[in-house]
């Protein structure tokens, strides 16, 4: 262990250092500034978890990955700089360096790519641009925190070989950004807890990487304090320390820990805080960033005739239909999320703002959203001008007294953390009650969703109407949030009258409690396929956007399938019926079933645009930009040909990476199976094509590119390496050049070949003879004849 000393602190404020002083910093000792830390990847989340906490929020992960752009995610990591130094915010749990190694994955959206590599090059440059305006990057969860079921107690298996030259990969490349730290993930690897890892922190990050930045725990995510400082973390989030902090001092007295590890830790802590502590540079919103980021990250893989973009010569009426041009999902549901504008346009207004003045646009919404929980449309109680609920809280579990404080919420889920500056009373026994106005849009029979930390009682117009009773131990209440699940009662409402609808809570002392509630309508389903098929059926194009709610996926749960729901694809293929001229549009954040390809005229994924969904959409669709997106990921033709599926852990807790380092694409090129749609694909409204690759003696790819278009077009080339002996090969270099019209240009790549490495016998091993390939896509260049192979 590097010898570190920190002078003018003393053992007790070492001590101190090594967790944090409140929920969101680290604590303040000897003068030293705290270091104030927030979620993200796509933004910088409230640490309230409060809807009110309004932040810019970016393109996600998944649809940064499809841009190939390093200098594009750049650049919007410095958009989330300047917004971090703006909120006061001095370090970033971001970005997510973990891989979605099953589309099951329920965070695949904060995943830039299946491939570590492609990873590890954009994670680096979102660092890179969050750091140039002096808010520090602390790249998550470190490691193989792949899939959320059971994260706080799964135990991977995993060889040594594959977390090296796989998992930890991204992470590695990382460290040229200079990370502020690294965020130890909550789960097991091999048997030990990520953040009590010896091999991970101490001899991997510390003594062979060198890194000289801070080990931070996730929030809660320390079990045994002597074991993680033994181990080599630095720090234990949140505080006051529960397992390291003041614990500390003990663990040196007993001789747990010696001098050298203490000074390790404090300094690490000091030299952080000492070099992001108030050095934000805020800097007004790029906007345009944000728009030419949700563009670049949309995929079209089919384009028949081709029907985008829009030219109202063909196209003179269109059809907009699907519930996700009026209810789009712009994020996940996790911790991190970010708390949107409310007067942000959806895609069906900036698409009707855009072209409506060239175009008869016509709307049908198909069928209703879905989310697992429903809205609350509701006005507060006494104020008719306004939306949401009018929320009280109390001290106790008596809602007659007067209570402690009241606000209004627009929201249909609310958490409140302890010390977080929040009303709610949470670490005593005390309760919430939230009362709105409802006002039924259709008679019959309506479901309301309530479920929350503690006991639940649903009244309407003052009648109970639903109780549950179950008390959660303080151990259960993190578990029971996270969960989202909630009862249901179903009432029939035989007339239009405004119902009081009255949602309590009672609960248990803890660190964190959460209300959540919903109300949903009759089921109309018939009548809106029948509205769809008929304004389908009268258009020249139809636009169906389908796709997910924001709480599709969450933060610790998976999803159980690759399917869009059972009434989107009715939707789909009624339609389709209606009108064969359909160009799906996907709204989702993860590989997906998309055996209805072959019936449509054209299919884009929009993927999770960020707040700039509806703008970027509308430019996308006149053609003033491109769709400049390629697949970062897989999508299989069927579930049994992903290399890894299932994440429900064994009994015992384990959960085997049995496909090795053959995640993704690895494994179908090395099975010999063809995908629907592999890495790389996609295509955008001009022709750009690859005359020829060479190999310079400087060991950079040079490439020759040419455009037929009458436009200007992107390109992404792609250079992939293999050993001689394998069938699957390794993504080295990539590059997303903007080809002119009717032109040739050269294009030079410069090659990574630390994804060819292997380790053996405790130490790296590389190839002999290298094969090299290049090519639009990775079926594009495995068409082709290896262009070079090198010697080694």
């Amino acid at each position: 262990m590097r010898d570190q000393t920190e002078t003018g602190f003393s053992d007790q404020d070492k001590a101190l250092l090594t967790a944090g002083g409140a929920m969101w910093s680290t604590a303040t000792v000897a003068g030293l500034p705290p270091l104030n830390m927030a979620d993200g990847p796509m933004g910088v989340a409230s640490g309230r978890v409060d809807e009110r906490d309004i932040a810019v929020l970016t393109p996600a992960p998944v649809a940064l990955g499809a841009s190939w752009d390093d200098d594009l995610v750049r650049r919007v990591g410095r958009v989330v700089g300047a917004e971090a130094a703006r909120s006061g915010v001095d370090a970033l749990l971001a970005p997510n360096l973990n891989l979605p190694r099953s589309p099951l994955a329920g965070r695949a959206f904060e995943y830039f790519s299946e491939d570590p590599f492609l990873t590890g090059a954009l994670g680096r440059a979102w660092a890179e641009g969050l750091q140039s305006q002096g808010v520090g990057a602390i790249p998550k969860h470190l490691t193989c925190n792949d899939s959320e079921t059971e994260r706080h107690a799964v135990d991977i298996q995993i060889s040594e070989a594959t977390l090296r030259e796989v998992y930890l990969l991204p992470f590695e490349m990382a460290l040229a950004a200079q990370p502020a730290g690294f965020l130890m993930a909550y789960n097991r690897v091999n048997g030990s807890y990520c953040s009590e890892h010896a091999l991970l922190m101490n001899q991997i990050i510390k003594s062979e990487w060198q890194f000289s930045g801070l080990l931070v725990s996730d929030w809660f995510g320390v079990m045994e304090g002597t074991a993680a400082m033994q181990a080599g973390l630095d720090l234990e989030m949140p505080g006051p320390g529960r397992q390291m902090g003041g614990h500390c001092l003990d663990m040196l007295v007993r001789g747990e820990i010696d001098a050298a590890r203490l000074d390790d830790a404090a300094a690490r802590v000091a030299a952080t805080a000492r070099r992001f502590a108030g050095q934000g540079k805020p800097a007004p919103l790029d906007r345009a960033t944000l728009i030419e980021a949700a563009a670049a990250g949309m995929v079209l893989l089919k384009n028949e005739g081709a029907a985008l973009p829009l030219d109202p010569t063909r196209h003179k009426r269109v059809a907009l239909i699907g519930p996700n041009w009026t209810a789009p999902c712009y994020q996940g549901g996790t911790f991190a999320k970010i708390a949107v504008d409310p007067s942000l346009p959806t895609p069906r207004e900036a698409v009707e703002a855009a072209l409506s003045d060239r175009f008869d646009l016509r709307f049908a919404q198909g069928c209703l959203p879905e989310p697992i929980l429903p809205p609350m449309p509701v006005t507060p109680v006494g104020q008719d001008d306004q939306r949401g609920m009018l929320v009280s809280y109390f001290d106790s579990h008596d809602f007659s007294v007067v209570p402690i404080a009241i606000e209004i919420r627009d929201t249909n889920s609310l958490t409140w953390f302890a010390r977080t500056g929040i009303a709610a009373a949470v670490d005593r026994a005390a309760g919430v009650c939230a009362a709105g106005i409802f006002t039924p849009l259709h008679t019959g029979p309506h479901r309301i969703y309530a479920g929350g930390t503690g006991a639940i009682r649903v009244l309407v117009d003052g009648v109970e109407v639903h109780a549950n009773d179950t008390v959660y131990a303080p151990a259960d209440i993190m578990g029971r949030l996270k969960s989202g699940e909630a009862d249901c009662v179903e009432l029939d409402f035989p007339d239009l009258s405004p119902r009081r609808i009255q949602i309590e809570l009672r609960h248990v002392p803890a660190h964190v409690q959460g209300l959540w509630y919903g109300i949903e309508g009759p089921d109309r389903t018939e009548a809106l396929y029948a509205e769809a098929e008929t304004v389908a059926a009268n258009a020249d194009l139809v636009l169906l956007m389908v796709g997910e709610t924001s709480d599709a996926s969450v933060e610790s749960k998976d999803r159980q399938d690759t399917q869009l729901s059972t009434r989107q694809l009715d939707l789909i293929a009624r339609v389709r019926a209606s009108n064969p001229a359909t160009v799906v549009i996907v709204n989702v954040g993860h590989a997906l079933d998309l055996g209805f390809a072959e019936d449509v005229a054209g299919l884009m994924l929009a993927l999770y645009p960020g707040q700039a969904f509806g703008p970027a959409l509308a430019e996308v669709l006149d053609g003033q930009r491109e769709p400049g997106g390629r697949l970062a990921f897989t999508i299989a033709r069927q579930d049994t040909d992903y290399p890894a599926l299932n994440l429900t852990p064994q009994p015992d807790g384990r959960l085997s990476y049995d496909e090795g380092s053959l995640i993704g694409y690895r494994s179908f090129l090395a099975n010999g199976t063809t995908p629907r749609f592999g890495l790389g694909e996609g295509m955008g409204y001009a022709a750009p094509a690859l005359l020829g690759a060479s190999l310079d003696k400087d060991g950079a790819v040079r490439l020759r590119m040419a455009n037929a278009a009458n436009r200007s077009g992107k390109a992404v080339l792609q250079v992939y390496a293999a050993w001689p002996e394998d069938r699957h090969v390794a993504l080295v270099g990539y590059a997303a050049p903007v080809v002119a019209a009717n032109s040739e240009q050269y294009v030079e790549i410069g090659l990574d070949l630390r994804p060819l490495r292997r380790w053996r016998d405790g130490c790296w091993l590389m190839p002999q003879t290298i094969r090299f390939y290049a090519g639009l896509s990775l079926d594009d260049a495995l068409s082709r004849p290896e262009f070079a192979s090198l010697a080694i």
